[in-house]
């Protein structure tokens, strides 16, 4: 496999080798990078494939944590639909507070809602994808506890991944290519990647 670095690699400059080891693609994934994929190529192919879950690692892994945040927020009240139970609402709007506001105390807070959505639901998974962005994990009083460099993308990997499969599963493949096809846009509208 590659090696190479190019100007359209995903963040941290890293090859694409590199990069699709950090976000733990699976071996089938793996295989089928070629030296002369480009990452939204690569990303699409996952999805022509039916890798889903590979696809949304990949994106979630490479976008920028706000972003990735937004998408995966989207993802999940697209899952819940327009009347959440009481819990689910208010990790989504703990989230978009932390969006439109990204302060300590609004990442804090997303942390208390992901808890009480519990963190099998997108949208729980999304609202601690918000307090993995930054910060300390710790108590603020305390000494600061960084978290680790891609634990929010893990969080909304599953916040995305569970919001193509909590409800009407038959549906999952259908659902993953919009999410899919929604976080090449926002990769589009960062011109994050030179061929995007």
């Amino acid at each position: 496999m590659s090696t190479h670095t190019s100007t359209s690699a995903p963040p941290g400059a890293r090859t694409l080798t590199e990069f699709c080891a950090l976000a733990e693609l699976g071996d089938e994934a793996r295989a089928l990078l070629k030296p002369s994929h480009r990452p939204r190529e690569y990303v699409e192919l996952l999805a022509e494939r039916e890798l889903f879950p590979d696809a949304v690692r990949f994106l979630a892994h490479a976008l920028p944590k706000r972003e990735g945040i937004w998408w995966a927020w989207v993802c999940a009240k697209r899952a819940e639909g327009e009347a959440p139970e009481a819990a689910l609402k208010a990790a989504l709007d703990a989230t978009e507070r932390w969006i439109t506001q990204p302060t300590d105390e609004n990442r804090r807070a997303a942390m208390r809602a992901a808890e009480a959505a519990t963190f099998g639901t997108a949208a729980g998974c999304t609202a601690l994808a918000v307090s993995f962005s930054g910060g300390s994990l710790g108590p603020p009083d305390q000494a600061v506890v960084p978290p680790g460099e891609f634990m929010s993308a893990k969080a909304l990997t599953g916040a995305v991944k569970l919001a193509a499969v909590s409800k009407e599963p038959d549906k999952a493949p259908e659902k993953f290519r919009g999410f899919i096809a929604q976080g090449l846009d926002v990769v589009s509208k960062l011109k994050l990647w030179g061929d995007a």
